[in-house]
């Protein structure tokens, strides 16, 4: 299964258009939004995934009401199963709870948000992945990142230049 990975995007809505546009033609299987939409406006372009959307809330999205109602968004945490690979979804705000789902020896992939940092990094026998930031706001890189169960392979692309941030086997 491919899975599109993207976090804090800050209502920019041009740079969602880019990300929903990239995974789209990526034809990404289900998306995952780690937290940080901010207002539920931003469904209207989060609609036009193709692709199934799952997320958590982050630590700027106030109205956690309407982006329930908009997007179906509920939790702070979400676990999703794919192809036999189990995934925790977290925005990050909490780097206590982010080590703690990590050594938990629960999850193969612990998909977090929050720092605007594209990473992939290991922490046991589980990996870590921050897609960056979409809205671009911070470092200035809109990013988001690609997991492929199949393949056991994460990459983390700039949406803009479509340059390969980095790539991490499994």
């Amino acid at each position: 299964m491919l899975i599109g990975i993207m976090s804090d995007t800050h209502d920019n809505l041009p740079a969602v258009r880019k990300a929903v546009e990239f995974f789209n033609e990526q034809n990404v299987e289900l998306v995952i939004h780690a937290g940080d939409y901010v207002a539920p406006f931003v469904a209207r372009e989060l609609k036009k995934l193709k692709a199934p959307l799952k997320g958590v809330f982050g630590n700027n999205d106030g109205e956690k009401k309407g982006l329930h109602e908009v997007l179906g968004i509920a939790d702070e945490i979400l676990e999703i199963e794919a192809d036999g690979m189990k995934i925790a979804v977290t925005h990050g705000t909490d780097e206590r709870i982010v080590r703690a789902l990590a050594r938990s020896r629960l999850y193969d992939v612990v998909v977090v948000g929050h720092t605007h940092r594209y990473e992939i990094r290991e922490d046991g026998r589980t990996i870590l992945i921050n897609p960056g930031e979409v809205c671009g706001y911070i470092t200035g890189i809109k990013s988001v990142a690609l997991l492929d169960t199949r393949k056991r392979e994460v990459r983390i692309v700039n949406i803009e230049t479509g340059e390969l941030l980095g790539v991490m086997s499994l």
